[in-house]
């Protein structure tokens, strides 16, 4: 197994050296502080150019699709590649790690190379993971903050705005306010009236705004605002309310949701707390029946 490792860690030097300078300009915009193992990217993605590979399988596509929601549809080509590079380097990591322990092991043992397998796989997985649970948060985020802004716009329309007047004084009012943290919905709202600003056709804005949230309930809302937009709709401030309150229900149920999956999340340490009350309580009545 000594061999093993000396040979993956030649590898692994020799890699290094051949590749460390191919893509400065390529990483030079990751974030270090979401992929920690930027240093180690070029060797992942010398492999993957060597081995040509396409990224076009059903599971790539998927990925795109979740990371382009993530930071832009423009980019999610090369976030794709650069979600696959740390992937690899961490495999390439542990793979290392586990070499060297197996080194310090006097016979091979199959209980090692199985949990050595398994770790590799819930690697791949957790990289994975770790992509569709920010993906989750961003529309849930989005499916909460829906409706209230969706509230704001009927009144400033109601009180004589145009709606994307409204829109621009509920972005501005969002920024400026304490709780102006970014939130995905104002983010994208943002992006799309800066678009308009810099003279992209406004019904296009409005169906790019609703392709890059790929929300239901925002792509019904786009819909009637471009209806309006085109030929005039005087009922659109009562379907407006109407989908306000439908969207008032989605938030309850999304609340709801949040909820149960707190309460399961607290199952965990509430059995350990369990467990732990019950040996206070049993182990004097055990230790006295022992003549302790």
């Amino acid at each position: 197994m000594i061999y093993v490792f000396f040979l993956l860690l030649a590898v692994f030097s020799v890699l290094f050296m051949v590749s460390r300078k191919r893509y400065d300009k390529l990483l030079a915009t990751v974030d270090r502080n979401i992929y920690r193992l930027k240093d180690f990217m070029p060797i992942s993605l010398y492999l993957l150019d060597r081995a040509g590979y396409k990224f076009n399988t059903s599971y790539d596509l998927g990925l795109q699709l979740r990371l382009g929601e993530l930071y832009g549809h423009a980019n999610a080509r090369h976030h794709l590649r650069i979600h696959w590079a740390n992937k690899l380097a961490l495999i390439m990591i542990l793979l290392i790690i586990i070499s060297l322990i197996g080194a310090s092991m006097e016979e091979a043992d199959p209980w090692f190379v199985f949990y050595s397998l398994l770790g590799l796989g819930l690697a791949f997985y957790l990289a994975d993971n770790e992509v569709n649970e920010k993906y989750r948060k961003r529309r849930l985020m989005m499916q909460i903050d829906f409706p209230d802004f969706l509230n704001k716009l009927i009144l400033l329309v109601n009180a004589g705005m145009t709606v994307m007047r409204a829109m621009e004084k509920i972005v501005l009012d969002r920024r400026h306010s304490k709780a102006g943290k970014s939130r995905p919905l104002y983010d994208e709202l943002r992006i799309m009236l800066l678009e308009i600003k810099a003279e992209k056709p406004e019904l296009k804005a409005y169906e790019d705004f609703a392709k890059r949230c790929r929300i239901p309930e925002i792509t019904k809302f786009t819909s009637v605002i471009i209806q309006n937009a085109r030929k005039g709709n005087a009922e659109m401030v009562s379907i407006l309310r109407l989908q306000a309150s439908e969207c008032w229900e989605m938030r309850k149920n999304v609340a709801r949701k949040l909820g149960e999956e707190a309460s399961t999340k607290l199952l965990f340490p509430m059995m350990i707390m369990l467990a732990a009350i019950l040996m206070i309580v049993v182990a004097p009545s055990v230790m006295q029946l022992r003549g302790f």
